[in-house]
């Protein structure tokens, strides 16, 4: 491997992520890495380059132009919109002579300060992805996303999750999503159900934390007649009824290990097995899951299965809390006021300048959920006024 974009990485600082399938390419990559380079990390493919990515602070990805996983030019896109100040370097491994070979792919635009070409050899560093859009064997720039089916809010961060659920919903990808209770989680795994080929489909929602261990084994895998006592007749279970369609694994992080272990062989191989039966059933179902727990938390903890959470962390979708979006406050309130005023029956209410500015302020720690909540005790509050003021508002004690 030439050293020109070894001596960029140095100049770049931070530590250095290498994302390969190929065990033999992250070896040599790392063994030819001079001393002084900066700190070097492992990835075993994209899904697991963008779990560590969100997990740690790297400056350089050094990006193998192969994976097994994912799409190399989807992947450079969810880079782009998820790390725009990362550097992205792309290594091509070859077979030349029965010898493998490694080289620095120019992926996007050089290094040099004064525009010159970069060095010669195989070796160019890349900039930041957000450049390689006008370069012919570049994938195409995704066109400007659309609001998801259900969702509102038009901010910069929600665009950024609808162009990542749009991107994965045409797969069968495996997508978790990530965020603090009321951000949404179940409306953007929804959307990405009707965006699927599998829409026509059954949505089938397992809240994990609701469901008594003890019910849980029978409740997603289902039961045969006399498995246990009251098994009056045989049902299959939830994950059997998304059979054709997608399945939600809402709060997945609170399955105890023993589901964990049964689950992880659904999500391999595509397979149930009832209780009191010894025959295997396939199913296909797309899976999602949803937490708003810290699972590499609960892997290090030996709560959670290190090979599920890897099963199911495929395409993570991070959704941020309300108060990280303010802009979008205002349409979700008055959306969820249109609602009730329709119901009603009654004239469209709106919100005065002075109580918008209130809305604006506060934290909303609830989320979305508390949102809507709130609203319709604000509604029930302002009786038949058509508008609703500063003296309407009745936050809850404590809340700010």
């Amino acid at each position: 491997m030439a050293t020109a974009g070894i001596s960029v990485l140095r100049k770049q600082g931070g530590k250095v992520l290498i994302a390969s399938s190929r065990e033999d390419v992250r070896r040599r990559v790392l063994n030819e890495l001079p001393p002084e380079s900066p700190r070097a990390a492992e990835a075993a493919g994209g899904a697991d380059a963008l779990i560590q990515l969100d997990s740690s602070d790297f400056g350089t990805l050094m990006l193998d132009t192969q994976l097994d996983d994912l799409d190399v030019g989807e992947l450079r896109m969810i880079l782009q919109l998820r790390f725009p100040s990362l550097k992205v370097v792309m290594l091509e491994a070859k077979k030349a002579e029965g010898q493998l070979s490694l080289g620095l792919e120019e992926e996007l635009a050089s290094d040099s300060s004064a525009g010159e070409p970069s060095e010669s050899g195989p070796a160019h560093l890349i900039e930041d992805a957000t450049a390689a859009g006008d370069r012919p064997q570049q994938a195409a720039t995704p066109p400007p996303s659309q609001i998801l089916p259900g969702m509102i809010g038009t901010g910069q961060r929600m665009q950024q999750i609808y162009k990542l659920a749009r991107l994965v919903a045409p797969r069968d990808t495996a997508v978790l999503i990530i965020g603090a209770t009321g951000t949404g989680k179940e409306l953007v795994a929804r959307g990405i159900h009707e965006l699927s080929r599998r829409s026509r489909g059954p949505f089938v929602v397992v809240n994990c934390a609701a469901i008594p261990e003890s019910l849980l084994e029978a409740e997603l895998f289902g039961f045969t007649r006399g498995a246990f006592t009251g098994a009056f007749q045989s049902r299959v279970g939830r994950i059997h009824a998304a059979h054709g369609g997608t399945l939600l694994l809402d709060e997945v992080g609170e399955l105890p290990l023993s589901m964990q272990a049964k689950l992880l062989r659904f999500v391999q191989e595509g397979e149930v097995q009832r209780l009191g039966s010894a025959d295997l059933f396939r199913v296909d179902a797309r899976v999602i899951a949803a937490t708003n727990a810290d699972l590499l938390q609960r892997v290090r903890e030996k709560q959670f299965r290190e090979d599920l959470y890897y099963r199911l962390a495929v395409f993570p979708i991070h959704l941020p809390q309300l108060r990280n979006r303010p802009e979008d406050i205002l349409p979700l309130a008055g959306h969820f006021l249109s609602i009730l005023c329709r119901k009603a029956e009654m004239p469209l209410k709106t919100f005065t300048m002075e109580a918008a500015n209130v809305l604006r302020k506060h934290a909303w720690p609830g989320n979305v959920r508390e949102l809507q909540h709130w609203v319709e005790r604000t509604y029930v509050l302002s009786e038949s006024r058509e508008q609703i003021g500063v003296e309407d508002l009745d936050f809850p004690a404590g809340s700010n």
